[in-house]
């Protein structure tokens, strides 16, 4: 079967054979694979970033954002059966720490941890993969031309289920009001798939949406990010440290940016009380200069969180369907629109070493 691999810490990629894999356990599901998304960190891999090949081997087969359908499964399993669509989620446990034995290995205590397409692990840009049940997801039918946005989803959809859970846990009036979102004002900054889909997510939570971004507003994004009922802030005209005083305090800041002084800046818009998550991870090594004292002091003072996150556990790839199932109701094919490009399998390469001005997301079809 074919295969996009690359040679990690180099940009030596290639299309190549690899034996079909074949189901070994009783609790395995076979899967041909339909499409798989392409993002930053596939990108990143391609220009020679941060990868591992697996153990024995000298490359690696990328992609972590899959979408396929069940060919066959092992006597034991009971979560799927052969032609459900599905996806399967990213990372594999250490085997060593609790949260890693409990399926939360994106919680991992030890480091030690795989992902798939990127850390030890072969990933999903291929014709079949063969894995264990318990990381396989659903998916219903009616999602089958957008289910490959699920692995985005469930960033966001982790992140902001961090920050509820946070806020639920501290503050007095958090507990008796359902749907602590409803009605607040959150930002989200950078909209790339990330950061559209959790403007998705909070928009179904009944949230305030304003999407933060340096992109002309008639452009792709921010028309994208209107559609749904968000507004855009064109970080050009209000910097991030400029919007609690020009538009409105942010009880959530949803960070996806990944560029360092602009995370640091977005403190500036958080309300008192407020809870900033950040997804975005940024590159590179430059020094950054910040008034710490000023920092620890707003945090103390405003009584403000700041919070990481990073990867997704199945149940949040679930809370990424879910969400997606629901998000189809409201905005029917609008979701669509979010993948630009699609690129047969055989023009897979050229897909990641380059980005389209107007690319919201890119697939890899290989079905």
């Amino acid at each position: 079967m074919k295969a996009i691999s690359i040679k990690p810490g180099t940009t030596s990629m290639q299309i190549v054979e690899r034996t079909e894999p074949q189901i070994t356990h009783d609790d395995e599901v076979k899967v041909k694979i339909i499409r798989v998304g392409i993002c930053g960190t596939d990108r990143e891999e391609a220009a020679g970033g941060r990868s591992l090949a697996p153990k024995g081997s000298s490359d690696l087969v990328l992609g972590h954002e899959m979408f396929g359908q069940v060919v066959q499964t092992g006597k034991s399993v009971r979560r799927v059966k052969p032609k459900d669509y599905v996806v399967l989620t990213v990372r594999r446990g250490c085997g060593k720490c609790l949260p890693c034995n409990m399926n939360r290995s994106d919680m991992c205590l030890t480091g030690d941890y795989r992902e798939r397409g990127i850390w030890g692990m072969d990933g999903y840009q291929t014709e079949y993969i063969v894995d264990n049940e318990q990381y396989a997801v659903r998916v219903p039918s009616e999602l089958e031309s957008i289910a490959v946005l699920t692995e985005p989803t469930s960033v966001a959809e982790k992140a902001i289920d961090e920050a509820v859970r946070l806020q639920s846990s501290r503050l007095p009036d958090a507990g008796a009001t359902p749907g602590w979102l409803f009605g607040k004002n959150c930002l989200v900054a950078g909209l790339g798939p990330i950061g559209l889909l959790a403007a998705v997510a909070l928009k179904l939570r009944g949230a305030q949406v304003f999407g933060l971004d340096i992109v002309d507003e008639g452009s792709a994004r921010p028309m994208w990010l209107k559609t749904i009922g968000g507004t855009y802030v064109d970080g050009r005209k209000i910097p991030a440290q400029k919007i609690a005083e020009n538009i409105v305090p942010m009880d959530v800041v949803f960070d996806a940016t990944g560029v360092a002084p602009v995370e640091f800046s977005l403190l500036d818009a958080l309300a008192l009380n407020g809870v900033y998550v950040l997804t975005g991870v940024p590159g590179g090594d430059r020094a950054l200069q910040i008034d710490g004292a000023d920092l620890i002091r707003r945090l103390v003072l405003k009584n403000q969180v700041m919070v990481g996150s990073v990867n997704a556990a199945r149940d949040h790839f679930q809370m990424g369907v879910d969400d997606l199932m629901h998000a189809k109701l409201i905005w029917g094919n609008h979701l669509d629109k979010l993948i630009t490009n699609r690129h047969p399998f055989n023009d897979g390469i050229r897909a990641f070493q380059h980005h389209e001005d107007d690319e919201i997301k890119a697939v890899v079809e290989w079905a």
